[in-house]
């Protein structure tokens, strides 16, 4: 008898009913696990206790810039109304209506340039809270972060008070010039309008800081914020329409260096872009050709 002959004997298959049925457990992070729920609520109680004190913090940060300021308030003053003095060549009359006008124009010019001041505290807190979700190589970006965040911010509001209120405010005062008027402007109305710009030229003046860190974060690429140039066109002139007093020249002095800004933060993001990793698909055959 050869080995062909030879036949294995074929056993019958298990009765499956006998089996025992095997019991699949949740996964840790299922909803149905109470454990995981209470972790869940635990870390967003967490986050919220963190993100309360980081607001103590920088509003402490904001009242120490306050104080400064306010030791300067008169000579700060001096500088913002500088733009609409200069371009009308001293001729436009800053007035007060109010008894306390005076005294809360102070407070309110304080405020705005201890925010200045406090600005790399603020930016220091911000970073801290955002830091826990980061890897190891990611927070060593802390210092060049709150350094070039703070620069930015401030030269916004520098580039604001030296070059978009010359134009604005000789704009503004030949309206009235052409209709044979000279302007008497109450200083709170001054300040707000002169705020809001500061304000609004110190945080765009963000957007190439963010793209890059966005960036080396590989969460954004020059070719996704190009492929979206026309929709940040919309957006650029909405914000602008938000962050701005309501007129269309106030508008465009905003929304015109914020596109500068935009096709900056491009090349930001392509000198800066993530180094593209080897295709492992083309080195055998770059391989086999060699051979």
């Amino acid at each position: 008898m050869t080995t062909g002959e030879l036949s294995t004997p074929q056993t019958p298959p298990p009765d499956t009913a006998l089996l025992p049925t095997p019991t699949v457990s949740d996964p840790p992070g299922a909803p149905d696990d109470p454990d995981s729920a209470a972790l869940a609520r635990m870390s967003l109680i967490e986050h919220l206790s963190e993100l309360r004190v980081r607001l103590v913090y920088a509003a402490i940060a904001l009242l120490i810039g306050f104080l400064v300021a306010y030791a300067i308030d008169d000579q700060l003053f001096a500088i913002l109304t500088w733009p609409i003095r200069e371009v009308s060549h001293g001729k436009v009359l800053l007035i007060g209506t109010g008894v306390g006008e005076a005294f809360f124009t102070k407070i309110k010019v304080a405020l705005i340039a201890g925010l200045f001041i406090a600005s790399p505290a603020v930016f220091y807190e911000i970073w801290k809270f955002i830091a826990p979700g980061l890897y190891d190589t990611e927070r060593r970006m802390a210092l060049p972060f709150i350094v070039s965040a703070s620069l930015f911010f401030i030269l916004g509001g520098y580039f604001c008070w030296a070059v978009v209120f010359r134009i604005g405010y000789a704009f503004f005062l030949s309206q009235y010039a052409s209709i044979g008027i000279t302007p008497t402007i109450r200083i709170s109305e001054y300040l707000a309008f002169s705020a809001k710009l500061l304000l609004a030229f110190g945080i765009t003046f963000e957007m190439p800081i963010f793209a890059f860190f966005l960036t080396r974060l590989g969460m954004i690429d020059h070719k996704l914020m190009i492929h979206h140039f026309r929709y940040a066109i919309l957006i650029i002139f909405i914000v602008s329409a938000m962050l701005t007093p309501p007129d269309m020249v106030s508008q465009f002095l905003l929304a015109i260096p914020l596109l500068g800004l935009y096709a900056l933060s491009i090349g930001v993001a392509y000198v800066f872009r993530a180094p593209q990793a080897p295709n492992p698909a083309a080195a055998p055959a770059g391989g086999a050709d060699a051979g």
